[in-house]
């Protein structure tokens, strides 16, 4: 007999797939809490070499627990690796876009002796980025420095000077931020994939995969786009009136899983505030968020859209002078910690996940 499910149902909504140490979303309260720590305290007192010492200490089964400078160390030490591997990542990428070549560079990437593939593959990501934006600048790109952090090292490679301490620190509180955030679509490819056993490797280039589709993180590039359409303070009541009574969407508002304000939403706008001397028009883009947010109000009163993350990392990165393009690596740069430490606690549960499906076809003839 066909069973045809709900909406909801066909996209697994609410249904746990895993049991996890590492990351808890809660729609209903505006609540994300990664490696034990509500999101703002955590982004407030951690780097991301603590937040990602957190998380593989979670997926891990190890007593020896990672300290911050322990894996600041190790990725470190892996830049510097993943930099002198460019000659063999890069030829694959010719022809590419940022995005598309990240991808296959990020296939090229593989087990080095000795080594924990985690850190391989988190020091790899901003090494890859980095010179792909310098490529597509035409320039060189940068040597990486060991002993700095993992944000100063991915500004220094992005941009090819010295960053200055506010960015670092925005750029911090963006990666933690976005190093995990529950059982989204490209944590649970990596884990259905590491599931089967693959390695780390495969597990990872998987999950970026699933980020590049535009339901899954693509839409601060589209919140710069609205900006720009909008263009100056009085012209936000009526674009944003037309644009709704021609059923657009408001893109930076509205979360698959949030009912309620993003809460990493004001995380980042807290960073945005600290660069706002580097240009980034945190006024304007406010006006626009309240307005938007009021007009959504009375729109829906019932269910009206929030604020999600993506409307100020749009405006974080844009004021970091990270390339649009840019903007899906730069993501991965940040999940990825999430990703390989998701991967190792699947692998861990050696259970293959293997959903069913509800047949809807034709059914043969007695």
């Amino acid at each position: 007999m066909n069973i045809h499910l709900t909406k909801s149902q066909i996209g697994l909504d609410g249904i746990p797939a895993a049991e996890t140490a590492l990351s808890h979303v809660d729609g209903e309260r505006g609540e994300l809490i990664i490696a034990g720590e509500h999101v703002g305290r955590l982004a407030a007192t951690s780097s991301f070499e603590g937040v990602t010492a957190r998380l593989w200490n979670g997926a891990s089964a190890s007593k020896t627990s990672l300290s911050e400078a322990d894996v600041q160390a190790s990725l470190g030490a892996a830049r510097k690796r993943a930099f002198a591997r460019l000659d063999e990542l890069l030829p694959a990428t010719r022809g590419m876009g940022i995005i598309d070549g990240f991808r296959a560079a990020v296939a090229g990437l593989r087990a080095e002796e000795g080594l924990t593939h985690e850190a391989t593959i988190v020091g790899a990501f901003p090494v890859i980025a980095g010179a792909l934006v310098r490529r597509a600048k035409g320039l060189d790109p940068v040597a990486p420095e060991p002993s700095a952090s993992h944000a100063t090292d991915t500004l220094r490679m992005l941009h090819g000077r010295g960053p200055e301490t506010r960015e670092v620190t925005a750029l911090d509180a963006y990666l933690v931020t976005a190093s995990d955030h529950g059982m989204n679509a490209s944590t649970f490819t990596t884990r259905v994939v590491a599931s089967t056993q693959a390695d780390l490797f495969a597990a990872v280039t998987a999950g970026y995969c699933a980020l590049t589709g535009p339901l899954h993180g693509g839409a601060p590039e589209p919140v710069l786009e609205m900006l720009d359409a909008i263009g100056s303070r009085e012209r936000i009541q009526p674009w944003v009136d037309a644009a709704l009574a021609r059923g657009e969407r408001m893109m930076g508002f509205g979360h698959r899983v949030y009912r309620v304000r993003d809460p990493r939403a004001d995380v980042l706008k807290a960073a945005v505030e600290a660069l706002a001397a580097n240009g980034a028009d945190l006024p304007f883009a406010g006006e626009v968020e309240a307005y938007i947010r009021s007009a959504l109000r009375k729109k829906n009163p019932e269910r009206p859209l929030e604020t999600n993350v993506e409307f100020f990392t749009a405006i974080l990165l844009d004021a970091l002078a990270i390339p649009r393009q840019a903007f899906t690596p730069i993501f991965a740069v940040a999940r990825v910690a999430g990703w390989t430490a998701h991967a190792r606690e699947q692998q861990r549960t050696g259970r293959l996940i293997r959903p069913s499906s509800s047949y809807v076809g034709a059914m043969p003839e007695e």
